[in-house]
């Protein structure tokens, strides 16, 4: 990693020789602007509104524009003048709880490297008396014309230093709370806490920047000649919701995602084998009311067959009257059984003829 600025920790007596290097880089798809109708760069130059000339960096210097709208003139030359301790010291102000500092506040990421070997004892101590204390450092410091406010902690085996926006640089949020007359009830605060259950924590190292992998893509196939798929996206706001509905959606499908990422993507629902189902189970649910509604056309069908052996016992009607007034009516199942007799019902059907009309039963 590159250094951009050389300097020192100045910890009460002791100077800590360091170098400041960004602890962050930008991935982004960088663009640049072109004439559509030959491909040529379009570059930006400065010009002079009152002349209309094109100046050089050399001819330009910055200035300060009054509130009636007078242009004073500040040169590098008077920045440097200044009395600016800071200019090349991060001097700590003092220590406080890492909680004290708003995350509002948090700026750029750097990290500070101990310049030399002489520096490395006075960089480890102060390292180690951060890690102890569980305490961060509030410091200032100057960058790029500017003086700032620093905050030092440790990481690893790093100290890591945050730019700081100044106290009066965050802007009040009172404008931005909604109405306080807004109402939550206890119902919904319990589905929000079933929801942030269900998702449960992130491991942010698996998170990355789907719309750069879409854009790269883009570029390539675009590139290559080959056609561009388009994918509408989907429309989520301006919608008046269902707060409720909407959180019990919510809740299960996160109970779904969560159960395919627990199965490897696939989430089915097996009946266990050799247990019974309840009632109004879902596992299973299916096959118990066939076999339930099976078991009752058998049960339906032997009760006719029952009948029908047992009517000649109680009465001396003929057998086809009793069978037609015994079985139930409807009952397609024991009339299909009565034509479908055993060898068994056979044989037993003159023996019922006999104790009704008087014939003899012969052997067969």
């Amino acid at each position: 990693m590159r250094s951009i600025w050389n300097g020192s920790i100045s910890f009460g007596l002791v100077s800590i020789p360091v170098k400041l290097m960004n602890a962050t880089e930008n991935h982004a798809v960088s663009f640049r602007q072109i004439h559509l109708a030959d491909g040529g760069r379009i570059r930006y130059r400065k010009v002079c509104e009152l002349d209309e000339e094109e100046v050089t960096p050399s001819e330009t210097v910055k200035a300060y524009e009054d509130a009636d709208g007078t242009v004073v003139p500040v040169t590098d030359e008077d920045l440097a003048s200044l009395p600016l301790p800071t200019a090349k010291t991060i001097e700590i102000e003092g220590f406080v709880a890492s909680s004290a500092i708003d995350p509002l506040q948090l700026d750029s990421a750097y990290y500070l490297q101990a310049n030399g070997v002489p520096a490395a004892k006075p960089y480890a101590l102060l390292r180690e008396a951060l890690r102890r204390s569980g305490k961060v450092a509030v410091a200032k410091y100057a960058l790029r014309g500017r003086e700032r406010l620093g905050m030092l902690r440790v990481t690893g085996e790093v100290i890591a230093m945050h730019g700081l926006l100044w106290p009066d640089e965050i802007r009040s949020p009172e404008e931005v709370a909604p109405d306080s007359s807004v109402r939550i009830r206890d119902a919904e605060l319990d589905l929000a806490d079933a929801l942030m259950n269900t998702l449960g924590e992130t491991d942010l190292d698996t998170l990355h920047d789907d719309y750069r992998e879409a854009v790269e893509q883009l570029v390539a196939a675009k590139a290559a000649g080959e056609p561009v798929a388009e994918e509408a996206a989907e429309e989520t706001g301006g919608k008046v919701i269902d707060l409720m509905a909407a959180l019990e959606s919510s809740v299960r499908a996160a109970e779904e995602s969560k159960e395919e990422r627990e199965d490897g993507g696939h989430a089915e629902v097996h009946p266990i084998e050799g247990r019974k189902p309840r009632p109004g189970s879902g596992d299973g649910g299916g096959g118990a009311k066939e076999t339930a509604r099976a078991g009752g056309a058998r049960k339906r069908t032997g009760t006719a067959e029952s009948a029908a052996k047992k009517a000649p016992a109680k009465k001396k009607a003929p057998a086809k009257r009793t069978a037609a007034k015994k079985t139930p009516a409807g009952t397609a199942t024991a009339d299909a059984t009565a034509q479908r007799k055993t060898p068994a019902a056979k044989k037993a059907a003159p023996a019922k003829k006999t104790a009704s009309g008087g014939r003899k039963r012969t052997s067969a």
